[in-house]
């Protein structure tokens, strides 16, 4: 394989990468779109189609190997592959959050609203965003926006505190809310989660362009 091949191979790779970050926003956005709207039919197909990232994230990683083992790529090329592939993976992960998301939203689909929703959305929201510019740090080799992105994981923390504390006060008070509690607790974790893998795809980005693996964004909350 020539090196002019290589290099638009490892530009398809990227692409496909970038798809599948596409991808993944949308999930999360629908899935918080069932759970506010109580719609029953986005969330179903929402779990129905979560195979699709699942195969997505298998071809990116058959591409990587294939890469590799057709061509001995040189230190920095192998740290690009190997971190498209742990980023794929970090993605695929965000979309069984976000299918865990569709399925809980199913479990109250036919239940009253406990409260309005506010800060689940605000968790979602600036997931995404952080998940977005990581995607485009990674495209640019910007290791300082990556680690300036992990930082903000604090405030997705802070406001799943909030939620927790929020929602345990509604058990307290009346236990018949406890079921509808837990579930939206459950919702605000996986979102928590999602931000934490968007914390790893940054360090993954600092590892492309550094040729060091940095644990990024330790929490001071």
């Amino acid at each position: 394989m020539t090196r002019e091949t290589f290099d638009l191979q490892l530009s398809a790779l990227n692409e496909r990468l970038l798809a599948l970050g596409t991808m993944v926003t949308r999930v999360q956005e629908q899935a918080i779109r069932a759970l506010a709207d109580r719609n029953a039919d986005l969330a179903n197909e929402l779990i129905a189609g979560d195979h699709a990232i699942n195969q997505a994230q298998h071809d990116i990683e058959d591409q990587c190997l294939f890469l590799i083992a057709s061509q001995q790529p040189v230190a920095r090329d192998l740290r690009l592959i190997f971190s498209i592939s742990s980023i794929a993976w970090e993605l695929e992960r965000m979309a069984d959050h976000a299918k865990g998301i569709a399925t809980l939203a199913l479990r109250l689909v036919d239940q009253p609203m406990l409260k309005p929703l506010i800060d689940i959305p605000r968790m979602a929201e600036k997931t995404e965003d952080m998940l977005r510019r990581s995607l485009d740090a990674f495209v640019n080799r910007d290791a300082e926006a990556a680690r300036q992105i992990s930082l903000e994981d604090d405030a997705i923390d802070q406001l799943y505190d909030q939620v927790f504390r929020e929602l345990l006060t509604f058990m307290a008070e009346d236990p018949k809310t406890i079921t509808r509690a837990t579930r939206l607790i459950w919702v605000a974790h996986n979102l928590e989660r999602a931000a934490d893998r968007v914390t790893n795809i940054c360090e993954r980005v600092v590892f492309v362009v550094t040729g060091k693996m940095e644990e990024i964004g330790a929490s001071k909350y």
